[in-house]
């Protein structure tokens, strides 16, 4: 699917505009849906400022419409991608209606960052053209996409997918199996699962752990990946180091101890200012502005 489409987005929060951007700078008509009406009342001016900060024109006006009925949103789509809340019950109900209310031949995905993808589809009809998008935040600026079929998903609908993100300019991978957390999540999880061992058990407090990523193997990360990385020292070496270190790595299939009692002691992070590390006002902001800006200067020429 090359030619420009009618894409429709359910949730006009943080991930949904965000998506309807990236398809409307591409020249595709955006219908998005939220149930909560200041979300679709800020919508083209959260749009249009991250066009600004990006330098770029807005060229979205008249392909991006606000929706506040799911049916006058998705009647017409050719792809509709789910980016509500990650509850299972909610996407459940939402894909419920999409089935009944969005054309027969329309490619239906979801946003889902950790859902197994066959849990949201269930028992639906026209299964096969349902399947996995999980964008990455900000959706706008981090290029990747994994695209996550079922076993009942036609192999047809996954590569027009492929095809279609990959025109928008995105960097698209198939993720051959349906489980929690597709790949990037489970590798990302991975790491913060040791980093709050690492803490829990003394090693080093939160901010050394943070900074041995950023200033030793986290500048090479995007450059080097894992397995390439394994590769250049060897896997000789690799196993080696397996060898002595795998054993005293975290392994608990539960939350850490530590996580829970920041939880239940309402330490949130930077929404309370306080989390595995403490935030002021400047902090947070300078953090935010640091992150985007480091994103903005990897986008493509």
């Amino acid at each position: 699917m090359t030619d420009k489409a009618t894409i429709a987005v359910v949730g006009a929060g943080l991930m949904g505009h965000g998506i309807a951007q990236v398809f409307a700078t591409a020249g595709h008509k955006v219908r998005v849906y939220d149930a909560h009406q200041p979300a679709l009342d800020s919508l083209h001016a959260r749009i249009a400022a991250n066009l600004e900060s990006l330098g770029l024109p807005n060229n979205t006006a008249g392909l991006v419409t606000a929706h506040a009925d799911l049916a006058d949103a998705v009647a017409s789509a050719d792809v509709v991608i789910e980016a509500a809340l990650e509850k299972l019950e909610l996407k459940q109900a939402i894909f419920a209606d999409l089935v009944r209310l969005a054309r027969p031949e329309a490619m239906l995905a979801s946003n889902t960052s950790v859902i197994p993808i066959t849990n949201i589809a269930g028992d639906l009809p026209t299964a096969r053209r349902i399947l996995g998008t999980h964008w990455w935040n900000p959706p706008f600026l981090v290029p990747l996409v994994e695209v996550v079929g079922t076993a009942q998903t036609s192999p047809a609908v996954i590569e027009n997918m492929i095809v279609l993100l990959a025109s928008v300019g995105k960097t698209p991978v198939h993720v051959k199996k349906d489980v929690p957390g597709f790949v990037g999540n489970r590798l990302q999880h991975a790491l913060w699962r040791e980093a709050i061992a690492i803490i829990e058990e003394g090693i080093a407090d939160a901010e050394t752990v943070d900074t041995v990523v950023k200033s030793s193997f986290g500048r090479r990360l995007a450059v080097l990946g894992p397995i390439e990385n394994a590769d250049l020292v060897g896997t000789d070496l690799t196993l080696d180091i397996h060898n002595v270190v795998l054993q005293h790595l975290a392994r608990s299939p539960d939350p850490a101890p530590y996580l829970e009692q920041l939880v239940a002691d309402g330490k949130l992070g930077m929404k309370t200012n306080q989390g595995f590390r403490s935030w002021s006002e400047e902090e947070k902001s300078a953090l935010r502005k640091r992150v985007f800006n480091y994103l903005k200067d990897f986008r493509p020429n």
